[in-house]
């Protein structure tokens, strides 16, 4: 590869890096080109997923400002640059990997701290961002409906109190 071939390289990967959300990277040893097309395609718009030398991977790192993936770098590695949803392309990854164990999760880094496979796993079984806000809209809602139900049932109570007052009178009157 020529010097300024290389130059291009690192400049690519380190827009990459700063434009990205996240970063995962993998080992694809043993994956055909068919098997790298369909995770591309798996992994949707979120994220872009490059082949890259570890050189030049490092060198684009360090001058993105991302630190902590030297031991990462070892070995035939590709990177998923996550630009949307990074729970939805953890999910895609690890699915991926599932179905394919010559894909290994090695780490990765998430908004400039270093996750090892594990931590990406457990992000992976988050459940997404859509989900979990629905659940805190449904949750918030309910709270809602249960002031709302107890503050128009004291008026309701109050009048049956008031009509059970007012017949307790007349019986006692009579």
């Amino acid at each position: 590869m020529a010097r300024a071939d290389k130059a291009t390289a690192v400049a690519e990967l380190k827009n990459e890096f700063e434009g990205s959300s996240a970063a995962v990277l993998t080992e694809y040893r043993g994956l055909t080109v068919a098997q790298l097309k369909e995770l591309r395609t798996s992994l949707g718009e979120n994220a872009k997923f490059a082949v890259a030398k570890n050189t030049l991977t490092k060198i684009a790192a360090t001058e993105a400002g991302v630190t902590g993936l030297d031991d990462l770098l070892v070995g035939p590695t590709a990177v998923a640059f996550v630009k949307g949803d990074v729970v939805e392309a953890a999910k895609g990854l690890r699915d991926f990997a599932k179905a394919n164990p010559l894909l290994v999760i090695k780490g990765g880094v998430l908004e400039g701290k270093t996750l090892d496979a594990t931590e990406i796993t457990k992000l992976a079984d988050l459940e997404s961002r859509e989900v979990l806000l629905a659940k805190l809209a449904g949750a918030m809602k309910a709270k809602q409906s249960a002031a709302a139900a107890m503050f128009a049932a004291l008026p309701t109570q109050l009048a049956q109190l008031a009509e059970a007052l007012r017949a307790k009178r007349d019986e006692a009157g009579e």
